[in-house]
């Protein structure tokens, strides 16, 4: 079997078991407007298939229209804060219309690709893994929202410690990075699309740093207390303007999911996780900040957020690990940054993703691709934060040093968190 075809089944069979403990009502909800069903998620990325690699007469005529996300080349759609009401098609319907594009693109595969649709394939898989981590974030706030505070999953099993792990905690420590002129993005990749990177990771180019250090581990949930206590939310002089403008608006005192935030008796709060509500514990990597909550705690700490060419720079040179916790760690949680036996940065790959300093633009001599395509990264190259790194929710063959993630910089909803940097 040709290893594009095993992965392109493996990725389709990892989106429906991700959907396996959701009702068909689970599915139909839609929390909030930057949230979609898991029904749609389900839906879109089949639709990204036959649209881009199977090509003909459409399967479906309406699911045009229900399931293009923001081809504006590919024609009207429907609104994307409204897409909880598209009852119908049922939960049923799309999964027979997976099944349905699934049996197309095999007998695509069977029937050979040249290049370019080969490379769309590609970029199909890694669209798809995006849309798995972002199930997973959409019914956490789903299920967040629900006073009952449901259970998408009972709680794992502990996993065995890696090799040479340590039960005792890392103290943060500061890690002075080299600095100097650096190279940072990737070459466009080849004809077929591989090896993979999005467009928005390219072209390769220079990059100043100055001397500069890296936490080596990052922010914990007793520290960001430590930062509630002592009136983080209630000091204008830590916070961007938009960002206090939103802490005001939004009455904001704790990140997304902390319950009875900022307590002065630890152990009494709680966090809400996909395993259900529990206590929060102080060394797992705090979560669900926004850009502004990052920068205001940095600026509480006397340090900064670093910047996307100081984070690559440094990751380039840290080798991913069996134990980083992404997906296949089946934790959907982050966990404490133990001593693995590995000197260096902690937790770069996995847990969190981690906000930058750096806005989202193009690199020098970017050009997005012609036709529809060109629309899936370059039309965002504004007011978005970069994010780095990946989280418990991505896929661990999604992730690299120079992968670009970007939200708004009020976003929550993702398991995004905390790494400081200062100036050396």
């Amino acid at each position: 079997m040709d290893g594009l075809v095993r992965r392109y089944l493996e990725v389709r069979r990892q989106t429906e078991q991700l959907c396996q403990p959701l009702s068909a009502e689970d599915c139909q909800v839609q929390s909030m407007p930057d949230a979609s069903p898991a029904k749609w998620h389900l839906a879109h990325t089949s639709w990204f298939f036959e649209t881009f690699v199977v090509g003909g007469e459409p399967m479906a005529a309406s699911f045009g229209y229900l399931f293009n996300s923001y081809y504006e080349a590919l024609g009207p759609r429907h609104e994307r804060a409204a897409r909880g009401v598209l009852s119908r098609p049922s939960l049923d319907e799309i999964r027979d219309y997976r099944r349905r594009v699934d049996d197309a693109m095999l007998a695509r595969f069977e029937r050979g690709l040249d290049d370019g649709a080969r490379a769309r394939a590609v970029l199909g898989l890694a669209h798809e893994e995006q849309h798995q981590e972002l199930i997973l974030t959409d019914v956490k706030h789903l299920f967040g929202a629900n006073p009952t505070a449901p259970v998408y999953r009972q709680q794992q099993p502990q996993r065995p410690s890696a090799p040479g792990r340590d039960t005792a905690r890392d103290a943060l420590a500061w890690l002075a990075q080299p600095d100097g002129v650096v190279e940072i993005g990737v070459a466009a990749p080849g004809p077929a699309g591989e090896p993979f990177a999005f467009d928005n990771e390219s072209p390769r180019h220079q990059a100043l740093l100055r001397p500069y250090a890296l936490a080596s581990r990052l922010v914990t949930c007793g520290e960001y207390r430590a930062f509630i206590q002592d009136g983080g939310y209630r000091r204008p002089e830590l916070w961007l303007s938009d960002g206090w403008a939103e802490v005001a608006a939004g009455r904001l005192e704790a990140p997304l999911y902390w319950r009875q935030a900022g307590s002065v008796q630890p152990g009494t709060e709680q966090v809400f996780t996909l395993d259900g509500q529990r206590p929060l514990a102080d060394d797992e990597p705090v979560v669900h900040v926004s850009y502004y909550e990052a920068d205001a705690y940095a600026h509480w700490a006397g340090a900064r957020l670093p910047t996307e060419a100081e984070w690559e720079a440094a990751a380039a040179r840290v080798p991913r690990r069996p134990h980083d916790n992404l997906l296949e760690s089946e934790s959907l949680h982050p966990r404490p940054a133990g001593r693995d036996g590995a000197e260096g940065l902690a937790q770069l790959y996995g847990d969190a993703w981690e906000w930058t300093s750096s806005a989202y633009s193009p690199y020098p001599g970017f050009a997005p691709a012609p036709g529809a395509l060109g629309e899936y990264n370059g039309k965002f190259m504004c007011n978005q934060q970069v994010l780095r790194g990946g989280s418990c929710a991505t896929p661990g063959a999604h992730i690299r040093p120079s992968y670009r993630n970007f939200f708004p910089p009020g976003a929550r909803w993702q398991w995004s968190g905390i790494r400081l940097a200062r100036d050396a």
